[in-house]
């Protein structure tokens, strides 16, 4: 006999092709609940209905649960049995029946927050992907959607409020205890379903629909927080005028109801009339929030309100479709942010975020198409990929088809598929009919994983030129050969030499391995603006001439062009240097003023356009990674930038700071360019900086200003920067969100020191596993710092697989996302990459690791 106690379960791997309808539906679930912190029990009454061709028992998925009773048709049921953590139910040759099945949970246990689990005495719940089966037995899968009746009994000291999905029809008290009944007319699958109970609080407003039909809006918080639930409330309203002004898309109940919840895995959950979120994501002043906060918030809030339709109201079919919601709503909710304030900048943000979070993705072990073929854990798949870059595949098919045509896509998608569970194709098909397109090729993008390279190279004729276009998608993971992508690219080209010749603003459409496109008459070479508007997701290869970037920077009409060709120009002077060569300084720094010169006029993109790039993106330009080496190229640069433009920064700082209360696209933008100047200055190591940088510190009306300085003071080692921190954690201790500030930028810091910093925070009485947001400020920023995480001597590795080790037990799918900075072995020296494998290795050899983990690790370490 071999002792197996201490090997790892090999996870199961699910695959796409094997997908196979229901075999019941159940189209009505009865939920009771006896709530309680530390024991809940559960009652739920499934109406189950067969839809298979010949008999087959009824299969009830669960995690964690013991059936204490099975009841059919009222009496009590023997012919059960459990299959693993499922529950197998023989019906015989019943078509219909009434299943039921007593189960008790303990809710304060639960530390994975999945399920219904217990967060600071409320009860809350959180069930997709899977987490419905840890309540009680069922399908749990998307394709089955039910109408629920939830009734929920507790004691009203402990539980005031009472809510769930849909509507609250009956209430009433019997003792100490109250209860109240909720109904949601809509059928939806159990990953939608919502259960909180607790001491909470409401900021009441209402919307009225197109249509003239009131809804009441609650956006529910702990007392004390329901001061800084307003701009969570505009958002909400904002978001409903824009989905039905542009979608035609009209809420369907007569309540939405938000709650905040302190520990939560994700961001924010659409479950159906009652979205949990993240306190981060809705709670916000200027006194707690930064701009970006506030956009964070804004964004989230219409994200999950979008889902109402796309992922509410059509639903996806299985998990492998997962994209088809959340690419989708993400696209939706990224014209929302631009629509909001500045178009130019949202979509700088949007591709940053891309190029640092999914090109990676896409570049390494863990890279899949945006519809995957297999999975061992689906919480593993909320990735980039399907949410950023899912989103960017439908803003390529709304670029192909053009405004008018992809709302008739939408239209039919929408009103072809409510009440169902779709498909990615059933969704390419409506584009299809509905903008009466081809898009047979295009279909290739949920197929292939990868990030596509365009070659360019300019070809002359006399005085006329083209472009000629080569297209190749690298090989991934179970990948090895790709067929090109069919792709929207937009492109100009301009005379430099003053003819004033041009071709304007052109979308050709890529569908070869090579095309050639003509760009017209030109005296001399034209400067190139391609993919303007960052039309495709795609990584362009291009010689330039010397002095093109430069130009384009100045004067491209696309704002994204003008700033992409400014971060190039800064890019592959960092690059140069990092590998040994000699970068063209003064050309950064003279483009860089030039672009200043502009802040006056549009400070927020100006901000974002004289920003270095990140030194995780120098990084991906190189055949391998040298930190280190980017580190020091990266900071002798900025100081260089700060040093020629000093009299420039020093007179953004001298202005006025917009009023903290300002969130105008205008005076966000001017708080982002303070904050950039004051670390252009910083670079240059002049001594009365400490000091200038404190005094914004103490002087900020905000936390926007207020971040900035703490953040630039901790790259230091001044006696203002202990004086700061001190004064920012004894101000903010008692506030969890803004704590994590404090954790996230001695996470971040570009102090030699920084490992030992973080290990020292780690046993900190404020910090704890048991909050992600805590272990994310902490743990999560200090990955993101790309030279610290690398440190030569392997101490950041083994900073976070120790981590993901004491984590896994805890809270799998928080620990699973520490994992993939380690999988990038491949890209760094062969002692990094040693190093990096040793702690995937050691990772994998833990008893008992979780599937989450398991499948992170595993095929982090394969690739």
């Amino acid at each position: 006999m071999t002792d197996l106690s201490s090997t790892p379960a090999i996870p199961v791997t699910i695959h796409r092709g094997d997908y196979a309808p229901p075999e019941w539906q159940i189209p009505d679930i009865a939920l009771d609940f006896a709530l309680g912190v530390e024991q809940t029990k559960v009652s739920a009454a499934l109406s189950v209905v067969r839809h298979a061709a010949a008999p087959a028992p009824l299969l009830l998925r669960g995690d964690g649960l013991t059936a204490a009773e099975v009841r059919v048709d009222g009496a009590v049921w023997n012919d059960w049995r459990m299959d693993g953590s499922d529950l197998i139910v023989d019906l015989g040759d019943r078509t219909a029946a009434a299943v039921e099945v007593d189960t008790v949970i303990k809710p304060a246990s639960n530390t994975q927050l999945m399920g219904l689990y217990a967060s600071n005495n409320m009860l809350c719940t959180q069930c997709e992907a899977e987490g419905f089966r840890r309540i009680t037995f069922h399908p749990d899968r998307p394709d089955v959607l039910s109408r629920y009746k939830v009734r929920m009994t507790g004691d009203k000291a402990t539980f005031p409020i009472l809510l769930s999905n849909g509507n609250c029809v009956e209430q009433g008290e019997a003792g100490n205890d109250h209860w109240a009944l909720w109904e949601d007319p809509w059928p939806k699958p159990s990953y939608l379903f919502a259960l909180v109970a607790g001491d909470l609080v409401v900021n009441r407003d209402s919307f009225t629909t197109m249509s003239g039909r009131e809804v009441e809006l609650g956006i529910w918080v702990r007392k004390g927080d329901e001061a800084r639930t307003g701009h969570a409330m505009k958002a909400l309203k904002d978001s409903m005028a824009w989905d039905e002004r542009v979608y035609g898309r009209e809420y369907d109940l007569d309540l939405f109801n938000i709650v905040a919840v302190s520990d939560f895995n994700m961001g924010a959950m659409e479950n159906k009339g009652l979205n949990v979120f993240n306190t981060r994501y809705i709670l916000a002043d200027p006194d707690t929030a930064t701009d970006v906060d506030y956009d964070g918030v804004e964004g989230v809030v219409a994200h999950e309100y979008f889902h109402n339709w796309s992922g509410n109201r059509v639903t996806c079919r299985d998990w492998f479709q997962l994209s088809l919601k959340e690419g989708f709503t993400v696209f939706r909710d990224q014209n929302f942010s631009a629509d909001m304030g500045s178009p130019p900048v949202k979509r700088i943000e949007d591709v940053r975020l891309l190029r640092a979070a999914q090109f990676p993705e896409d570049a390494g072990p863990l890279a899949h198409p945006i519809r995957p073929d297999s999975y061992q854990e689906i919480s593993n798949f909320y990735t980039a990929t399907i949410y950023n870059k899912g989103a960017e595949i439908i803003r390529m098919m709304a670029t192909l088809l053009g405004p008018e045509r992809f709302r008739k896509g939408t239209d039919l998608y929408f009103d072809r598929h409510d009440g169902e569970a779709a498909t990615c194709e059933d969704f390419v098909r409506a584009m299809e009919e509905g903008g009466d397109i081809d898009l047979g090729q295009f279909r290739r993008w949920y197929e292939q994983a990868g990030t596509p390279r365009l070659s360019l190279t300019l070809a002359q004729d006399g005085d006329d030129w083209s472009l000629d276009i080569r297209q190749t998608v690298p090989p991934t993971p179970g990948q090895p050969d790709k067929a090109p992508m069919m792709m929207p690219l937009r492109l100009a080209a301009f005379a430099m030499d003053g003819s004033g010749a041009t071709l304007p603003d052109t979308l050709v459409t890529l569908t070869g391995a090579a095309q050639r496109v003509p760009l017209g008459r030109f005296a001399s070479r034209p400067a190139l603006s391609v993919n303007r508007g960052f039309s495709a997701p795609v990584i362009v290869d291009f010689e330039r001439a010397p002095g093109e970037l430069a130009w384009l920077a100045a004067h491209d009409d696309d704002p994204f062009a003008r700033y992409e060709a400014l971060q190039q120009l800064m890019l592959d002077t960092l690059v140069a240097a990092a590998s040994g060569d000699t970068g063209d300084a003064q050309a950064v720094i003279d483009a860089v003023a030039q672009t200043l010169a502009g802040a006056a006029a549009d400070p927020a993109f100006v901000a974002e356009a004289v920003l270095l790039p990140s030194e995780a993106f120098i990084g991906d330009q190189m055949v391998t990674v040298d930190p280190d080496a980017i580190r020091r190229e990266r900071l002798a640069l900025q100081a260089a930038i700060g040093a020629a433009l000093e009299r420039e920064w020093r007179a953004v700082l001298a202005g006025a700071a917009p009023p903290a209360t300002d969130l105008s696209s205008k005076a966000k933008g001017g708080r982002r360019l303070r904050g950039v100047a004051l670390a252009y200055l910083a670079a240059t190591g002049q001594d009365d900086i400490p000091g200038l940088a404190f005094g914004i510190f103490s002087g900020a009306d905000g936390m926007t200003e207020r971040q900035a300085a703490l953040a630039t003071l901790a790259h230091g080692d001044s006696d203002e920067r202990a004086h700061a921190l001190d004064i920012f954690y004894q101000r903010y201790r008692d506030n969890p969100l803004v704590l994590d500030k404090w954790f996230q930028v001695q996470a971040w810091s570009l102090r030699s020191d920084t490992v030992d910093a973080v290990k020292a925070l780690a046993q900190h009485p404020d910090f704890t596993l048991a909050n992600p947001n805590r272990v994310r400020s902490l743990y999560g920023a200090f990955s993101g710092n790309q030279a610290a995480f690398h440190q030569a001597d392997g101490a950041g590795y083994r900073l976070i697989a120790d981590l993901v080790i004491a984590l896994d037990p805890k809270n799998p799918q928080t620990a699973a996302k520490m994992i993939p900075p380690l999988g990038r072995w491949k890209r760094f020296d062969e002692a990094r990459g040693a190093m990096m494998r040793a702690e995937l290795e050691r990772i994998l050899a833990q008893p008992g690791l979780s599937r989450d983990v398991t499948e992170q690790a595993s095929k982090s370490l394969a690739g």
